[in-house]
């Protein structure tokens, strides 16, 4: 998937081809990494490039079905486990599946969007306590997006540093 183009003048029709091409940048940033390299750390953080795929899962759970529609959701903050560490996967859970999870959690998030409007205020009581305002869904996205320019920029870092890939 290449950036959306230049001549897209439409806020909302950029702002979704933006979410979904870093969506799929971070997806190609693990193709072909084994799978011993998408359980290997190569930071002193910690994280993992599978750990950062899950961690993106429930970002997008939290922010839209949570966040936004107010849903009820278990679990919301999945990555965190008190017994290990923060966006720990388990030795259960394959590749395919993180990947499954994020694919699934991604197409829920476009559902909640292609039925909202930019200007329409979240409803999550839960994830926005009093006196906190719900934001609009147009700051949830943008806030999605720097969230996934962010985290796919360390991406590319710990993919050069695992095989010498670079570029998007």
């Amino acid at each position: 998937m290449s950036e959306p183009s230049d001549t897209l003048t439409d806020p909302r029709e950029l702002l979704l081809a933006y979410l979904d091409y870093y969506r799929a940048t971070l997806l190609r940033k693990l193709d072909g990494l084994s799978d011993g390299e998408l359980r290997t750390s190569r930071l002193p953080s910690g994280w993992t490039p599978l750990e950062m795929l899950k961690h993106l899962a429930f970002v997008e759970r939290r922010w839209l079905r949570w966040g936004f529609l107010g849903e009820d959701v278990d679990p919301v903050w999945g990555d965190e486990d008190p017994e290990t560490r923060k966006w720990a996967v388990g030795a259960d859970e394959s590749a395919e599946s993180v990947r499954a999870l994020f694919r699934e959690e991604c197409e829920s998030s476009r559902a909640i969007v292609s039925g909202a409007r930019l200007e329409d205020i979240a409803r999550g009581t839960g994830r926005f306590t009093p006196p906190a305002q719900p934001p609009a869904l147009s700051w949830i996205l943008f806030h999605l997006l720097q969230e996934y320019a962010r985290h796919v920029g360390q991406l590319d870092v710990v993919r050069e540093l695992a095989d010498g890939a670079t570029g998007e």
